[in-house]
C-alpha cells in the first residue's frame, strides 16, 4: 500500500527537487565543480571582489563554510583572494580568467538543465508552474521566517 504522503504536493516537490539536484551535481561534476561552488562563481560574475562576509550572506551559509568553498576554488585556480586596499583585515574574492570561463559554462549548464526539466511543458504551463512554486515558497516562508502575511497580499497587487 502506498503511503498517504506519497500523494501530497510536498512529496512530489521534494522528489522533483532531489532529482533536479542530483542531475545538477552530475552536470557540475563534468565541469569539475561541486554543488554550491557554481553559485560562488556566478555571484562573482555579478560583482567581482566581494568580501567573504558578503559571499557567506549571499550563499546563506556560515562564514567558515564560505571560507572552505573559496579555499577549494582557489586551489583549482578559479578564484583568488585579495587584501582590501584600505583594510588588510578585509579579504576580497575575485575570479581568475579560468573562473570566469567556468562561470560561463555554469550558465550554459543551467540552461541545458532547465530545458531537460521542462521539455514537455508548453510556455503556458512553464509560466503557471513558476507562479505556483513562488506561491508555495511564500506560504512556507511565512512560517519559516515569521514574515508578515501582509507581504503576500502586497505580492499579489497588480502592477501599474
Amino acid at each position: 500500500m502506498k503511503s498517504p504522503y506519497a500523494k501530497t504536493v510536498g512529496y512530489e516537490l521534494l522528489h522533483a527537487a532531489r532529482l533536479h539536484r542530483a542531475r545538477s551535481a552530475q552536470l557540475l561534476g563534468e565541469l569539475g565543480l561541486f554543488p554550491g561552488q557554481e553559485q560562488v562563481l556566478t555571484l562573482l560574475v555579478d560583482e567581482d571582489g566581494r568580501t567573504m562576509s558578503d559571499l557567506a550572506a549571499q550563499l546563506r551559509v556560515r562564514p567558515p563554510t564560505a571560507s572552505k568553498t573559496i579555499a577549494r576554488l582557489a586551489a583549482h585556480g578559479l578564484v583568488e583572494r585579495r587584501a582590501s586596499g584600505g583594510d588588510a583585515r578585509v579579504v576580497r574574492v575575485g575570479l581568475t580568467e579560468e573562473g570566469r570561463k567556468r562561470a560561463e559554462s555554469v550558465y550554459a549548464l543551467w540552461e541545458a538543465l532547465e530545458q531537460e526539466a521542462v521539455s514537455d511543458l508548453d510556455a503556458k504551463d512553464r509560466k503557471r508552474l513558476r507562479k505556483l512554486l513562488r506561491k508555495l515558497g511564500r506560504n512556507v516562508s511565512v512560517n519559516l521566517r515569521g514574515r508578515a502575511v501582509e507581504q503576500e497580499a502586497e505580492d499579489e497587487l497588480p502592477e501599474e
